[in-house]
């Protein structure tokens, strides 16, 4: 079996030194509980700082720390204290955190940090590098390590790398705001698979990779250069069947009746999570106050019991916060406690499993209402712990839990009414409503439990993986390109096909502002100059930029598709006999949705019309797109016409011409001893098409293709054909 590398921020441990011994002690969390069960049932090594500082000269102690570990399958990646204060506490949790969680007010944007941030997940990737094997699986987690996919990718190129991003990903107008919002989206695209808790997530993090990176989707796979990443949907379990089974321990039944004899008999509300500014505690106490303020009959007959496990005790925000929480609860009590009835039981510490299941086995109400959280696993470990049914569960909708829970009580959590509603219906829910919503949550999550979501991870990964090598294939690589050049050498009468924007110049925001640059034409001159060649430039532009272009050089040209065409002697000649007719009923549509759509534009060539929307907001443009094609489709119907879907454009043209059949022009003349053809779009498809088997068709562009080879970008695609001059110009010397 191949072996998984789990990288992580922090092991899920907790090392501690007692008489010269080192003990470790499994720590809590998400991620540490839910990715550990997966660590123990498999072969895997689990990657990430221990806890524990070391210099570099504590040889000794980091060797036994190493030994020690490795017997448990962790590896640690030793950081100073200053490591920590920048990677960690600085941009992970000052800039990272509460951006991603939509408080952008508390980010901090400090240069240092990010600097920290680089060296730091370096430092992880030059760990990995060490350790890895050819075969291993690298899963990488959470946004402390955005970063690392990318910087394995450039050492480990043909590494299988999957990234789960564990905490919201915001939306583009929030994400935008990081100064270094390229470098951690290019971070994250080194991986082969990318996971997100949510739709909306998923959603997010294409929106941004496509309006800040430039990089379209199609069904979330995003081509990168020679690659693709996947983009998908994993919503993470629980392990089920131990918070199902605890109730049957008897330390959590002691834990269970030691509280009820404390509590009474009472209603018990349950508010349970880390002390964090995103979960929104103020809110649920406020509308607990306001809850006992209307309400004087629960005055005694309902409880609440406050969970607040603290967390970054030192930073400001979270002690204001602390400060706050227990204002608010001294509050409470002291205006409606009595000497028998403590209205707010709070926990400001770390709990025990067994003591906080016993909290959840006996709670009637569960409240949950975080103003933002990645899934929120608490939410489904409160249920899985009901195994009589009983109790309701109140859940923001801010939560990725939502998704899977839909049978909770879903509030705003800004709205204090609607959390008091909740309150109030959650208390007096019949017996048999609370079992049948809790036992379709509970079978929906026994289904997709923490093991199931690992597997369906790594299986995607895989899946990822393997069409990544398959794609490749079509790559040229070094071999293929040294035997095409050999080729054109060798050869005496050759056709080269060339497609122009996206293939000889990249593509502009304006079709006339991609000029030929002087490479693009100089290397065309030496090309036509040989008697042993006939270019061709075979292109959807208008015939009269092509002849102002290129009017002085010896090469033939297509324009339109396919609609003229112009050998490098004669003048511009009809393919076939054309009517334009057709463009009084189809351009006032393209000019509507140039009206509504900002940065779009109808260009009118003689035989077809084009509307372009490259300068557009490129999710407008990609919906517009959409709807123009549809509205075309049906209104074109019976009019000989087509409508070709190409790079940020959408073009009208007869269906009785192409690019294939113009070439033909040229096939049906001579056989040729060489041909090489290259394009970049849809339109090209059917110039590959037309070729002899033998000939040499390049697809500019890793997408699936009629033609032979692929080069995944188009700056590939000069250097290529300058070697083919360079090559023949050496063998005329020799």
């Amino acid at each position: 079996m191949d072996r998984i590398l789990i990288v992580s921020n922090r092991l899920p441990i907790q090392i501690s030194k007692k008489n010269s011994t080192l003990q470790i002690q499994p720590s809590t969390g998400g991620l540490a509980t839910g990715v550990n069960s997966i660590h123990k049932l498999g072969n895997s090594l689990w990657i990430g700082w221990p806890g524990i500082y070391l210099n570099q000269k504590q040889v000794d102690e980091r060797k036994q720390i190493v030994d020690v570990l490795s017997n448990e399958k962790y590896h640690p990646v030793f950081l100073t204290p200053y490591e920590i204060k920048g990677y960690y506490e600085g941009f992970s949790n000052n800039t990272i955190w509460p951006l991603f969680h939509y408080f952008n007010l508390y980010a901090s944007y400090d240069r240092k940090n990010w600097e920290t941030y680089q060296k730091v997940n370096q430092k992880f990737c030059d760990e990995i590098i060490k350790i890895s094997a050819p075969n291993d699986t690298i899963w990488i987690h959470d946004y402390q390590l955005m970063l690392l996919p990318q910087m394995i990718r450039e050492h480990l190129p043909d590494a299988k790398i999957g990234y789960f991003h564990h905490i919201p990903f915001p939306s583009h107008e929030i994400f935008r705001l990081l100064p270094w919002r390229e470098e951690i989206l290019e971070g994250l695209l080194g991986a082969n698979l990318v996971g997100f808790h949510t739709y909306d997530y998923v959603f997010h993090f294409l929106s941004c990779v496509r309006r800040i990176l430039g990089n379209e989707n199609y069904l979330g796979e995003i081509q990168i250069g020679s690659r693709q990443t996947k983009v998908d949907i994993f919503p993470m379990g629980i392990d089920y069947q131990r918070f199902s089974d605890a109730g049957s321990n008897p330390l959590v039944q002691k834990e269970m009746a030691h509280t009820l004899r404390k509590i009474g008999k009472r209603k018990i509300i349950l508010s349970f999570d880390r002390l964090d500014y995103t979960k929104g505690i103020p809110l649920r106490l406020e509308a607990f106050d306001a809850l006992l303020e209307r309400k004087p009959e629960c005055r005694g007959k309902v409880s609440f019991i406050l969970v607040a496990v603290p967390s970054r005790i030192n930073v400001s925000q979270y002690q204001k916060l602390k400060k706050q929480i227990d204002e608010l609860v001294g509050r409470i009590n002291g205006k409606y406690g009595t000497t028998d009835w403590t209205p707010v039981s709070y926990f400001s510490r770390f709990l025990p499993f067994e003591t906080l299941v016993a909290l959840y086995g006996i709670a009637d109400v569960g409240l949950v209402t975080p103003l933002r959280d990645g899934m929120n696993l608490m939410a489904k470990e409160f249920i899985a712990t009901k195994i009589n049914g009983l109790g309701a569960l109140i859940l923001s909708e801010m939560t990725g839990a939502v998704q899977e829970l839909g049978e909770a009580i879903i509030v705003n959590p800004n709205d204090q009414e609607d959390i008091i509603e909740a309150l109030e219906s959650a208390l007096a829910m019949p017996i048999d409503e609370q079992i049948k919503r809790n036992r379709i949550m509970q079978k929906r999550l026994s289904r997709y439990n923490v093991e199931r979501w690992a597997d369906d991870f790594l299986n995607r990964l895989s899946d990822a993986y393997i069409r990544q090598q398959e794609s490749s294939q079509q790559i040229m690589t070094p071999a293929n390109r040294t035997e095409l050049v050999e080729s054109y050498s060798n050869s005496k009468r050759r056709l080269i096909l060339l497609d122009y924007d996206g293939t000889l110049v990249p593509f502009a925001a304006k079709p006339q502002k991609a000029v030929p640059t002087d490479d693009v034409t100089k290397m065309l001159r030496k090309l036509s100059k040989s008697s042993s060649n006939e270019i061709v430039l075979i292109s959807g532009r208008d015939k009269r930029t092509f002849d102002e272009w290129f009017r002085l050089l010896k090469v033939g040209l297509v324009a339109e598709h396919g609609a003229w065409i112009k050998e490098r002697s004669g003048d511009w000649k009809a393919l076939e006999q054309l009517s334009d007719a057709w463009k009084k009923e189809i351009l006032p549509i393209l000019e509507t949705y140039a009206d509504r759509t900002p940065g779009s534009f109808v260009e009118e060539k003689d035989f077809s019309l084009a509307w372009h929307y490259r300068a557009t907001e490129p999710t407008l443009g990609a919906l517009r797109a959409k709807e123009l094609k549809d509205n075309l489709l049906s209104s074109i119907s019976n009019l000989n016409l087509e409508v070709l879907d190409g790079n940020k454009v959408i073009e009208i043209k007869s269906s009785i011409i192409n690019k294939g059949r113009a070439a033909q022009n040229w096939l049906s003349k001579q056989q040729y001893t060489f041909i090489l053809a290259t394009g970049d779009d849809n339109t090209d498809e059917d110039l590959f098409a037309a070729l002899p088997k033998e000939a040499y068709s390049i697809k500019v562009g890793v997408t699936p293709s009629k033609a032979r080879y692929s080069l995944p970008s188009q700056k590939e695609v000069l250097p290529l054909l300058w070697n083919c001059i360079e090559n023949e110009k050496t063998r005329r010397k020799q």
